[in-house]
């Protein structure tokens, strides 16, 4: 089987679908290739180049450029602006040469999609899509009601809702990443209820698991030596972008209140951004770049508390495979990722943030959180098993095709 993953921007140090789902169905046997523009991700943002210049160097995906990566065939095309928003340079001549019995993309609406709509009919392949929109990136979705002549409700069914419907036509599935993103593709992308189908993201457990060896527990000393934290101390890590709809400096502020009492809290803080200087103003808290996906597994483990203070993370996942309990606020609606494995606090109250920081104080019920958390993300959420399944659904949908393939070759050799 031949797959073609369309994706928008790709990282080779990111762990994100990309990279991590080809890795895992190419494992599988799958034939697999990635198209991508020659564009990073978050190159949208308006901070991208103080937040992610030093981590993804321009020129690392070079336009026209095919090579072999991670056991999957990486294509990087060009990139052009239509109507304002980006699209593929050249991609009907690159699907031409691939031959792809599936396309994958990452949503039901905007030009890669659009576009990998339209070549389905000219090469009959089969098109799966997904949805990886949030209700808390998502603020309609939390509305009640909208106006015939909401403006905002009428750009979202002009550029989302009425383009989603007419690729869904073509579909044979989506994948939501969880409930919430199911809903929102129902609702504001023009899914078919029928074609959507809940399938978690996932944590590669080649670098994401808990410390094991001697050896292990060695490298976690060592390493939280280096970063200044005493045995006995409490660190809590973040990482991702510092910005303010991410809000870490709400962990930094706690982080550094609880040292202010007594208590043996550390902030640990991966990533860049706009509120990195305001968090390393704070005591008790220490900012450190990005690093590579591989490496990032190292900093959970010489931690002790995984905490996002608003938007959801995949580095949730990696933290929790890791053994660390989560801390994620109230309005976050994807309980999967935190039942039996994690706390909750009041969205941006950071009197509750420490009142929640406070119950994981005892190093038992850590552990016991942890335990939880690792097991479930190794047995539910590894790349390994969301690729099984995709592979399934893909073998599936490409039986009635290859079932005539047969019958019109017997009806051949009869004829004959």
């Amino acid at each position: 089987m031949r797959v073609a993953l369309l994706c928008e921007t790709f990282s080779k140090k990111m762990g994100y679908l990309q990279r991590s789902l080809s890795k895992h169905l190419a494992m599988l046997g799958v034939d697999m290739h990635v198209v991508t523009m020659d564009l990073f991700p978050y190159h949208q943002t308006s901070d991208f180049s103080t937040t992610y210049g030093d981590f993804n160097r321009e020129g690392e995906l070079a336009p026209g450029s095919v090579e072999q990566f991670e056991g999957y065939t990486l294509h990087v095309l060009p990139h052009r602006k239509t109507l304002g928003h980006m699209r593929m340079s050249g991609l009907e001549e690159k699907l031409r040469q691939i031959r792809p019995d599936i396309v994958q993309t990452m949503a039901n609406f905007g030009w890669i999609a659009m576009d990998a709509a339209r070549l389905k009919m000219i090469f009959g392949y089969k098109l799966f899509t997904g949805n990886h929109f949030h209700a808390s990136v998502f603020p309609m979705a939390a509305r009640n009601g909208h106006r015939p002549w909401d403006r905002e409700r009428l750009q979202c069914l002009f550029a989302r809702t009425i383009p989603g419907w007419l690729v869904s036509q073509l579909t044979t599935t989506l994948y939501a990443i969880t409930p919430d993103c199911a809903d929102i593709a129902i609702r504001f992308f023009g899914a078919p209820a029928s074609k959507v189908v809940v399938c978690p993201l996932g944590i590669d457990t080649e670098f994401f698991h808990p410390t094991r060896t001697a050896a292990g527990r060695s490298a976690r000393n060592v390493l939280r030596k280096r970063l200044g934290f005493e045995e006995d101390e409490i660190v809590c890590i973040y990482s991702g972008r510092f910005s303010d709809d991410k809000n870490p400096l709400l962990l930094a502020q706690s982080t550094s209140e609880l040292r202010q009492k007594g208590e043996p809290f550390r902030g640990l803080f991966v990533g860049n951004g706009a509120q990195a200087d305001a968090i390393r103003a704070l005591s008790g808290n220490l900012v450190h770049p990005f690093v590579p996906v591989q490496d990032l597994a190292n900093y959970f483990r010489a931690s002790d508390i995984g905490v996002w203070p608003t938007q959801e993370s995949m580095s949730m996942l990696d933290a929790a495979a890791c053994g660390l309990p989560i801390v994620v606020n109230h309005t976050v609606n994807a309980p999967e990722r935190i039942d039996g494995n994690g706390l909750r606090y009041r969205l941006n109250d950071r009197d509750d943030l420490i009142r929640v920081l406070l119950q994981l104080r005892d190093s038992s019920f850590r552990q016991q959180l942890g335990v939880v958390g690792a097991e479930k993300m190794s047995r539910d959420f590894s790349w390994g098993q969301v690729a099984r399944r995709r592979l399934k659904d893909y073998e599936a949908a490409l039986l009635p095709t290859r079932d005539s393939a047969r019958e019109l070759v017997s009806k051949e050799k009869e004829l004959a």
